[in-house]
C-alpha cells in the first residue's frame, strides 16, 4: 500500500515537494487553454505545439446541476459544476461547502480550487486517491 495518495484524475499532478495542481496545455499557436493533455486544438486547428501548464486555483462558477439520484453509494444531492479557471481552462467537478439551494448559488461566483480525499475511495491494494473540489471564495 503506498502512503502518499494516488491521483484521481492523470490531469491532477502531485509533486514529491509541493502542492497539487492540475495541469493543462497551452496551444502554442492561438494560446488558448486546456485540461489535460492535447495534441490538437480545438480552437484554431492546429496540430502539436502544446505546452504543458499549471492550471490557476480560482475561478468562477460557469454552471452547475444539483444532482438528487445517484448510484447507490453516493451521497446526494451534490453539486456537479463547470468552473472556467482564472488564466484559462474549464473544468468539471463537485462544487462543495455550500448548500445544495439554487437561491444560494449564484452564476460566475468565485470558487477556488481545494485537494481532498476523494471521498473515501480505494483501489483494491487499499491506496487511497486524492481528488480535486469547488469551493466558494
Amino acid at each position: 500500500m503506498s502512503e502518499r495518495p494516488l491521483p484521481a484524475v492523470d490531469y491532477l499532478k502531485i509533486p514529491d515537494d509541493g502542492d497539487p495542481y492540475l495541469e493543462g496545455s497551452r496551444c502554442g499557436s492561438c494560446g488558448a487553454v486546456f485540461l489535460g493533455e492535447r495534441d490538437y486544438c480545438s480552437k484554431c486547428g492546429a496540430r502539436g505545439g502544446f505546452s504543458p501548464i499549471t492550471l490557476s486555483n480560482t475561478g468562477s462558477l460557469y454552471s452547475y446541476s444539483i444532482v438528487h439520484r445517484s448510484y447507490p453509494g453516493i451521497d446526494v444531492p451534490y453539486i456537479s459544476a463547470i468552473v472556467d479557471l482564472d488564466g484559462g481552462g474549464t473544468v468539471k467537478g463537485n462544487l462543495i461547502n455550500i448548500d445544495p439551494d439554487p437561491d444560494k448559488i449564484e452564476f460566475g461566483m468565485p470558487i477556488e480550487v481545494v485537494y481532498d480525499d476523494a471521498l473515501g475511495r480505494k483501489d483494491r491494494d487499499g491506496n487511497s486517491y486524492l481528488s480535486y473540489f469547488f469551493q466558494p471564495r
